[in-house]
């Protein structure tokens, strides 16, 4: 006997867990289903909804102005190929056709980030505005981004008050120096600097981040120190470390830490931090393990509850078990190496892209595993990439094609499939890397698919 519910989700990042939420509070009897945990815990914690608009034509002589995203635009009307974009959604109608946002519309991006903020509280700004801010990462880079957490406002590289940015002498995969180094190439209007200091030296390498977390959490003695003295300590010699263009020297009206400044109760550990230091404390996002990736799982999982939604994960979906007359009706869901049948009136994939195995390639094709979904794709694989490794990579974009509805499509453009829907990743059109866009493709897509999918369930 099958497990029933009206929509079933498979996938777990947060394009699964957007369509989960639409369709629950449209009042579907929601199942959500993941193969592994949430890729959420690799990322960054920001979210992006589009940042750059990049070129897909040749590029032209300067004289003859920059290159447009793949339509024939007015010269007052060209993008700037290089440079971010202060509004996403005024960059929205220079995208190509196939493009996610083309196909599921601008309206559909806003109210995936209205979902998001709903979902997220007080975690996360930038909910004020429909502009990009601009936040340093892990890198020295400066990413636009639609929002960010809480955590990471005071370091906002709009802000013109002069940063220090601080590393530890265990942790060296982050060099403090080097990235304010970065910063300062990038042409930020603040004067930074970077410092190393010793903090923690005994905690293991492989679990220091989030080891320092809860060290800071609990504000656990560090030899004999409580944790947030002995960091405060630490940084204090370093407040005049910032030299001006003049080269006068700035006292630090911010200082920048690697993203462990608590799990549970970092806003306590921040303030604390700044009433020491006598300067706005941030965190700045980096890469895994991630905390704010960790932090907005825990949020969004939450939010399933919150909403009825059942979910588990550790458990692949493996195929479709039947299915009748253009709609599926079970998929074979593996359950500690034994198959048992899910049924449900409409499914949402969210699996995720290349990356995230949602799609398989080998040296025949790109496949679609779940529902043997169509994949475009060029038949010769070495039309697949170009020399450039930096360029408009054609196997960036690949995945399944939906219609307005978000129905993945066969060749000819008809519903594969009249119950099922596809969001995120695993929705073809987009170059997230390239554009910036990964999160705002889940969330616009995610919120028309659960919506959608708890539609074809009522009827």
């Amino acid at each position: 006997m099958a497990i029933n519910s009206d929509v079933l989700v498979i996938g777990g990042g947060l394009a699964a867990v957007t369509a989960a939420v639409s369709a629950a509070r449209e009042g579907a009897d929601v199942r959500l289903v993941s193969h592994k945990a949430s890729t959420l815990r690799q990322a960054s914690g920001l979210i992006d909804a589009l940042g750059y608009v990049p070129a897909t034509e040749p590029a032209k002589p300067l004289r003859d102005g920059p290159p447009t995203a793949g339509r024939n635009l007015d010269p007052d009307e060209w993008p700037d190929p290089e440079g971010p974009l202060a509004d996403p959604f005024e960059g929205i109608d220079r995208l190509p056709e196939s493009h996610p946002y083309r196909v599921v519309g601008g309206d559909a991006l806003r109210e995936g980030l209205t979902l998001f903020d709903d979902l997220a509280g007080d975690a996360y700004r930038g909910g004020h505005t429909e502009r990009n801010a601009l936040v340093p990462t892990f890198g020295g880079a400066v990413k636009p981004t639609a929002r960010y957490p809480a955590a990471a406002e005071a370091g906002l590289a709009s802000d013109d008050r002069p940063m220090l940015v601080v590393g530890f002498r265990s942790l060296t995969e982050y060099d403090a120096r080097a990235f304010a180094g970065r910063l300062e190439a990038a042409g930020v209007p603040f004067d930074v600097a970077g410092a190393e200091v010793e903090f923690a030296e005994g905690f293991r390498a492989d679990a220091k981040i989030t080891r320092l977390a809860k060290a800071l959490d609990h504000d656990e003695e560090i030899d004999g120190v409580p944790a947030r003295e002995a960091l405060a300590k630490a940084v204090s010699p370093h407040l005049h470390d910032v030299v001006d263009e003049d080269g006068g020297v700035d006292r630090v009206e911010r200082v920048g830490f690697p993203a462990f400044l608590g799990d549970d109760r970092g806003e306590a550990v921040r303030d604390e931090l700044a009433d020491r230091l006598g300067a706005d404390v941030f965190e700045i996002p980096m890469g895994p393990p991630s905390l704010p990736g960790l932090r907005l799982e825990d949020r969004l999982f939450d939010a399933l509850d919150a909403e009825g939604v059942r979910f588990e994960t550790g458990n692949p979906v493996v195929g479709v078990e039947s299915a009748t007359d253009g709609r599926v009706e079970t998929v074979a869901v593996d359950r500690n190496g034994r198959t048992a049948p899910y049924g449900a009136d409409a499914f949402v994939l969210a699996t995720g892209g290349l990356v995230g195995k949602g799609l398989d390639s080998d040296r025949e094709g790109v496949r679609e595993p779940v529902f043997d979904l169509h994949v475009d794709q060029p038949a010769d694989r070495y039309e697949w990439f170009v020399d450039d490794a930096f360029g408009d990579q054609p196997y960036a974009r690949f995945g399944v094609r939906p219609d307005e509805r978000c129905r993945p499509t066969d060749g000819d453009g008809a519903a594969q499939y009249e119950n099922v829907f596809a969001a995120g990743g695993v929705v073809g059109g987009a170059d997230a890397a390239r554009e910036k866009s990964a999160s705002g493709v889940s969330l616009a897509t995610g919120i028309v698919a659960g919506r959608q999918a708890a539609t074809e369930a009522s009827q």
